[in-house]
């Protein structure tokens, strides 16, 4: 059996290691946080676009306004998601987390189209570029907002897991990315006298988008189609269950996170000559000392006859 050593938490919050509570607290303030910032930025580069023209800013000024709508379903999301299990909804609601994320990756996506074909038009028909001063204040000012809410998105993902937290802040990250991208780009084309540079730039900031938008993809389908925790996760979860000398064996082990909640099943082999009783006390511990470490989990184990391990998983059990 696994010794101290062996069951000591692994470091940075794991699916299901917050309790919900705190989550929900969490992910409310950083949520709100996001939506205000979006807002904000969004006024100031409506204005600096207006005196500019400035198509890094236009496509900085879209980001932005994708951002707000992709904040906003996050928001309601990641309150959605903690919703008590219902009649209807025996698992919980926790996916509703992976939804929103779906539908920051589609904002991203359905832009990057638009935005590059306005680059690629400025490209081929350069148009000169007015009052660059406010474009390049008002990308410096949003890589300011934009550094801080990352700063305070990245805070909240080391005391809680989310998915939807994660993938704004991925999203958030590439803007600080495509700011740094487009004032770099308004300032060559002011001094070099070269406008193609700032189409250039909001042609780079749509590669960056597609880029972190794959990523939230993929994070997203993830926890949609049921992905095993990372392997230290499954580690430490069947290092806790089986730090009993009793359990001579756990096998069968399934994982999968659904927004802040974790669900787990196992298989204990444990001597054939014990009580029902005995039975019932040891698992009771091994599901104690799991949810001392994933508050937020929904455990299941089924105890095994010592070497009298049976398929109950049909087809799935090939996947054990």
């Amino acid at each position: 059996m696994p010794n101290d050593a062996a069951i000591s938490a692994p470091t940075g919050p794991l699916p299901g290691s917050t309790p919900v509570s705190q989550s929900a607290a969490l992910t409310a303030r950083t949520t709100l946080l996001s939506v205000v910032c979006a807002a904000v930025l969004i006024a100031i580069k409506v204005m600096a676009w207006r005196a500019s023209g400035s198509v890094a800013t236009l496509a900085s000024l879209a980001d932005s306004g994708l951002d707000l709508l992709a904040s906003l379903a996050t928001f309601y999301a990641v309150r959605y998601a903690v919703a008590p299990p219902d009649a209807e909804h025996r698992y919980g609601h926790g996916k509703a987390e992976a939804f929103a994320s779906l539908i920051q990756a589609g904002l991203v996506f359905a832009s990057v189209a638009l935005i590059g074909q306005e680059a690629v038009d400025h490209i081929l028909h350069p148009k000169p570029l007015s009052n660059e001063g406010w474009a390049m204040g008002a990308m410096g000012v949003s890589t300011v907002f934009t550094a801080l809410l990352v700063a305070a998105q990245t805070r909240m993902l080391k005391k809680a897991s989310s998915v939807a937290v994660s993938g704004d802040r991925a999203h958030y990250v590439a803007d600080l990315a495509s700011n740094a991208v487009a004032l770099a780009g308004i300032a060559a084309a002011a001094w070099f006298a070269a406008p193609w540079i700032d189409a250039a730039a909001g042609l780079a900031v749509t590669a960056w988008l597609v880029w972190g938008a794959i990523s939230v993809f993929r994070e997203a389908g993830f926890q949609l189609m049921d992905h095993e925790l990372a392997q230290h996760a499954r580690e430490h979860i069947l290092a806790l269950a089986g730090d009993d000398p009793r359990i001579h064996d756990i096998h069968a082990l399934r994982t999968r996170a659904s927004g802040p909640y974790v669900h787990i099943q196992m298989h204990c082999a444990l001597d054939g000559d014990i009580s029902l009783e005995e039975v019932h006390h040891i698992l009771i511990a091994a599901e104690r000392r799991v949810l001392e470490a994933f508050p937020a989990a929904d455990i299941l184990i089924h105890a095994d006859p010592v070497g009298r391990h049976e398929a109950h998983g049909g087809a799935f059990e090939k996947a054990q």
